[in-house]
């Protein structure tokens, strides 16, 4: 099974008929306005203040500072780029654990007392580097995402999982090799402690002046994880309630300690998993109904976005009006989650055109706007559009169907971008992601995560030797 490639399609004329085919619509400017009165240049207000365009920089997961959660030269090398993307709104800037056994690698970045001062260079690292490139930093806000990686941590080894989990689930415990899921399922004592721990990093990142906390509530983390707890016992599962319990204190108890805005990444949607089949193409592992999807509508392979909405409008009466939307899980449904046409080295190549995954992404969070007005949302999944993302960004920001057009891989290989567009500038295509997944297929493999291909800095390293040939043996090919 094929798709034609991005690139394939070198004029308007060329990709209007083939996204018009498409199942899903996907909204689309066949001319990108720039300079000051651009669409993607204006303003926005947020509840942090206001941001001076409609890019945003979205949370990435690091696999390259040190054992106890300190940042490095490669870290400060992201981060200085971040600021230098032109991007207005830094969307959390990095997944950061708010515990050493929540990390998602032993080479996360961790916020406690011994990490603060650090992690407060690096943001004024990114402010430094935006004043550089922009000249004005009044109108940039930065935030912090906080997280627990929950049944996908990896706080030791690279290749071990450690999991905690809030419930035993019927795909995924076999998958990942847990054999007794009661024995790492948290208690609700333990919840909430987590939730203590929570509200102490964000009060840190208070301190050291970052202007908002990302908790979050996706790609299968914990936060994520507790929300489609139905058949979890006790005060953080069942009802929905209970499942949002934990959400919930963790804004009440921030918003009693210190006056910083609050946001949330939330995946607005789930599948069932997926797995490789034997053409390599992706199959869902649930042969019948499927009842772990939060934003599922029970078969494993659609949407329903009632609970969802309900979640997102309790958290606006709580006074959190900044929502960053994305969808499954990169562990056990990428396709839903960062559509691509090469998956990583342990994935599957796509089951539907990855153009399908971006209008779903695009469509899930235009609904959700339409019923929050008033609350931001930063779309995600933009990146495979590739030359087309201008166009499509665009679309969305005029229909009023997102506030903002989140980029995560592709600042890796083009972080000043943002500028690019806003100017008017030809794209400059070399520098373009081609969303080859090798940022991902490194760290899978206990490597350093970069753009191999596109970014010179990581194409010379070592490392890519390595990764070329580990693509070589375990990318799947179709029969």
């Amino acid at each position: 099974m094929s798709y034609p490639k991005i690139t394939s399609f070198k004029t308007v004329e060329d990709f209007q008929p083939h996204i018009d085919a498409l199942p899903i619509k996907m909204p689309f400017d066949p001319v990108v306005q720039s300079g000051p009165d651009s669409p993607l240049a204006s303003g926005l207000d947020t509840a942090c203040g206001k941001v001076g365009n409609r890019f945003s920089i979205l949370p990435m997961e690091g696999w390259d500072g040190t054992t106890d959660g300190q940042p490095t030269d490669l870290t400060i090398r992201r981060w200085q780029r971040f600021g230098l993307s032109g991007a207005k709104l830094i969307w959390g800037g990095e997944a950061v654990a708010v515990t050493p056994e929540g990390r998602a690698n032993p080479n996360q970045l961790m916020m406690n007392p011994s990490t603060k001062s650090a992690i407060e260079s690096l943001r004024k690292t990114l402010v430094d580097a935006h004043t550089e490139a922009c000249g004005n930093v009044d109108d940039l806000k930065v935030g912090l995402q906080l997280t627990h990686s929950g049944r996908f941590a990896r706080p030791n080894k690279k290749d071990t999982i450690e999991p905690t989990i809030a419930y035993a689930h019927p795909i995924l415990d076999p998958r990942f090799k847990i054999a007794d899921s009661a024995a790492v399922t948290i208690s609700d004592d333990g919840l909430k402690q987590l939730i203590e721990t929570f509200v102490e990093a964000a009060k840190m990142a208070a301190d050291i002046g970052f202007d908002f906390v990302d908790i979050k509530q996706c790609h299968g983390y914990f936060g994520h994880e507790l929300l489609s707890g139905f058949d979890r016992p006790g005060e953080f599962g069942g009802s929905f309630e209970n499942r949002t319990r934990f959400i919930r204190e963790i804004i009440a108890g921030i918003q009693a300690e210190t006056k910083i805005a609050i946001g949330s990444r939330v995946s607005i949607f789930d599948f069932a998993p997926f797995t490789k089949s034997e053409s390599a193409v992706g199959v869902s592992q649930s042969d019948g109904p499927y009842a772990h999807a939060f934003g599922g509508d029970g078969t494993g392979e659609g949407i329903d976005l009632s609970e969802p909405e309900k979640v997102l409008k309790m958290m606006s009466e709580q006074g959190v009006k900044m929502i960053c939307t994305t969808a499954g899980s990169p562990y056990y449904n990428p396709h839903i989650q960062r559509p691509a046409t090469a998956p990583p080295s342990d994935g599957y190549l796509p089951p539907e055109d990855p153009l399908v995954g971006v209008a779903r992404q695009i469509q899930a969070t235009a609904e959700l706007k339409k019923a929050l007005p008033d609350t931001l949302f930063v779309g995600s999944g933009y990146s495979y559009l590739q030359d087309w993302l201008p166009n499509v960004g665009q679309a969305v920001i005029k229909s009023s169907m997102a506030d903002s057009i989140g980029l995560g891989r592709m600042v890796l290989s083009y972080p000043d971008m943002p500028l690019d567009i806003i100017a008017g500038n030809k794209l400059q295509r070399k520098k373009i992601c081609r969303t080859f997944s090798d940022c991902t297929t490194a760290p899978r493999n206990a490597l350093v995560s970069g753009c191999y291909p596109l970014d010179p800095f990581y194409k010379d390293r070592p490392e890519r030797k390595q990764l070329i040939q580990i693509k070589k043996d375990s990318v799947p090919k179709a029969s």
